[in-house]
């Protein structure tokens, strides 16, 4: 049994980790203790290790050029000083050779260094495109197999955040930053060195404003993580906003209610826009700062420098050499605040991203699966024993305590008011969620003990939601059965009573249905969902209010066809259609998540129960057709 289940999150909440308190996400961080706050950053670096050590290899040998690019760019002051201290004198005096070899030199380690920066890029780029195309895959996978109930509570929005913004500010700090921040940090060492080497008096001079620097780079650290954790909260409520308002455009524009969705946006791209702001300004303060210190120590090395020149204690060349040191010691400080606003994007997104691949399935896997015998006697024996549910820890029990038993082959119909628990106990079967307490069985096996391709091999659900893919009808219809035959799929749409109408469309069963089945209409694209669920061919079929959209006529030929298909399977129905219901072997009437009436229908409507008096009210709603149709 599951210890985690899913409530609806708030606006704070849209991550749920394992590690962290209930009720808290990666968001929450700032406000949490610092172990826990640990506890996240070290989360989110185990995640990049996990997607850099495929790459170790490569990634060391774009380290090494990276080191020969540098040793190249740093003996270009040394080779300038000897020119102008020996190289120039010589070559006044009639000795030109050290001036060649210096100017040889400097040549020869430009080549070095442009090479090094050529196979850099080509060995870093690979693996960067390597590290995101593993992240997406990863994401989406984790996504496919969390449960429905982590899905009813994550909004698809978030999920396309982790894919798409997410992924990008760690695009950033992968393909660009890591360049600039490991640059800058060979530079700086290097450089450090050689300025203690060439000047001991002016290399203290130098250190001394680390000092300021050390505290300045500490807070930006500090402000920007939280200023780019803002940043992508924001983005992923953008985004939610975006897919609820042209998910549902048709509601928007029948309530013209765009004025209402433009000034939820409008607030929105404020706070985006502010925190960005926020962001840019810790950004400004920073480098201003850095600026600010390197050209006060600039100005001290120059005055003390030249000072010393002058008194003959210092060569100009060493000067020279230190200046231009000097100047690209804080060049890559620079490379360094650039690196650290991208890490805290990317920071901020990883800690999203692990946050979400650390969700732990409320149906999980077992470890070691029972399996079913395909051939065994009496398929699709279905029992509730003792059954609780409810979808929040804290809230009331949907289904308080329920006890049925299915026998194999019987169509049960479950009838009862909206909220009765109906869907609940199909969702329950179909494995969607596990229950609190009790256990549900298929031929005396715990739903929870079976492995994940053989429950959806047992039991198909049919929601009334009727979700159609991009592409032909075909295409949709051998989603029930990859690799299905053109024979098959005729046949399954024939049984439903389907195959009439898709050869009308305009190719046949190659018709592209558009997104989400657009181009067809509702009763149609229920056809075509019925006949996937029946190539499907399980044990257990659960219909969900399958036949809600289809006229009369249509639902006459998908009686007729029901009958036929599912003589040999164990069938539950959920539906509020008369016709529907009477059909039916059993008719189980729900009421506040338990069972109040069970029965054959003929028997319950001459009892003077609930069922009856549905019915009665049925009799007068419909009239004389249905009764009919019946």
């Amino acid at each position: 049994m599951s210890d985690t289940t899913y409530a609806k999150p708030d606006e704070h909440a849209d991550e749920h980790a394992p590690d962290l308190p209930d009720g808290l996400s990666a968001e929450d961080a700032p406000v949490l203790d610092k172990a826990t706050q640990a506890r996240v950053h070290a989360r989110s670096r185990k995640l990049l290790a996990s997607l850099l050590r495929p790459w170790v290899r490569r990634s060391l040998l774009a380290l090494a050029a990276l080191v020969f690019e540098n040793l190249g760019q740093l003996a270009g002051p040394l080779l300038i000083a000897r020119a102008i201290d020996v190289g120039v004198p010589g070559a006044v005096a009639g000795r030109p050779g050290a001036l060649v070899w210096c100017v040889a030199g400097f040549t020869g380690c430009a080549l070095v260094a442009a090479g090094a920066r050529y196979g850099f890029f080509r060995l870093c780029g690979s693996v960067g495109q390597a590290v995101l195309l593993d992240l997406r895959t990863r994401i989406f996978e984790h996504a496919q197999r969390l449960p429905v109930a982590f899905h009813d509570a994550y909004t698809s929005g978030r999920v396309v955040s982790r894919l798409t913004s997410d992924v990008d500010a760690v695009r950033d700090l992968v393909e660009t930053s890591l360049d600039g921040l490991l640059t800058s940090l060979l530079s700086v060492g290097g450089i450090a060195v050689l300025l203690l080497w060439l000047d001991l008096p002016l290399a203290l001079v130098v250190l001394g404003t680390s000092v300021p620097l050390v505290l300045m780079t500490r807070w930006f650290r500090e402000r920007s993580r939280q200023a780019y954790r803002r940043a992508r909260n924001t983005v992923a409520e953008i985004l939610v906003e975006l897919g609820e308002t042209l998910g549902g455009v048709r509601a928007v524009q029948a309530f013209r209610a765009e004025s209402r969705a433009a000034g939820r946006m409008n607030r929105l791209n404020d706070d985006f826009r502010d925190a960005h702001t926020d962001a840019l300004h810790v950004v400004a303060r920073y480098t201003a700062g850095v600026r600010l210190v390197g050209n006060v120590c600039l100005a001290l090395v120059l005055a003390i420098g030249s000072w010393r020149v002058a008194d003959d204690t210092l060569q100009l060349g060493v000067l020279t050499a230190f200046v231009l040191y000097l100047r690209k010691f804080y060049d890559p400080l620079d490379e360094l605040a650039t690196f650290t606003n991208k890490y805290a994007a990317a920071a901020a997104a990883l800690e999203k991203i692990s946050g979400f691949l650390a969700v732990r399935s409320s149906v999980p896997e077992p470890a070691a699966p029972d399996r079913l015998d395909a051939d065994r006697p009496g398929r699709g024996r279905l029992r509730l024993r003792a059954v609780e549910f409810g979808y929040s820890p804290t809230g009331r029990l949907v289904l308080p305590r329920l006890d049925l038993t299915v026998p194999a082959g019987q169509t049960v119909a479950l009838v009862g008011e909206t909220g009765a628990g109906k869907s609940t106990l199909a969702k329950l079967l179909a494995r969607f969620y596990d229950p609190t307490a009790g256990a549900v069985l298929l031929d005396g096996v715990d739903l929870r003990d079976l492995a994940e391709a053989d429950l959806r091999r047992e039991v198909t659900l049919l929601t009334q939601e009727n979700f159609l893919f991009s592409g032909t009808v075909a295409e949709n219809v051998a989603l029930a059965r990859p690799g299905a035959s053109d024979a098959d799929i005729r046949a399954a749409a024939a049984a439903v009573g389907a195959h009439a109408f898709i050869e009308a469309l305009p190719d046949g069963y190659d018709t592209d249905v558009s997104k989400r089945g657009s181009r067809l209409s509702a009763g149609q694209r229920q056809m075509v969902a019925l006949t996937r669920a029946f190539l499907a061919d399980p044990t257990v079929l659960l219909l969900d209010e399958a036949t809600s959209s289809l006229d009369i006529p249509t639902e006459r030929a998908v009686q007729a066809a029901m009958a036929k298909v599912l003589a040999d399977r164990t069938a539950l129905i959920i539906a509020h259609r008369l016709s529907t219901v009477l059909a039916a072997d059993r008719v189980l009437v729900m009421d506040a998540g338990r069972i109040v009436e069970d029965g054959p229908p003929a028997r319950l409507i001459e009892a003077s129960g609930p069922f009856s008096r549905t019915y009665r009210t049925w009799i007068a709603a419909v009239g004389e057709e249905t009764t009919d149709g019946r």
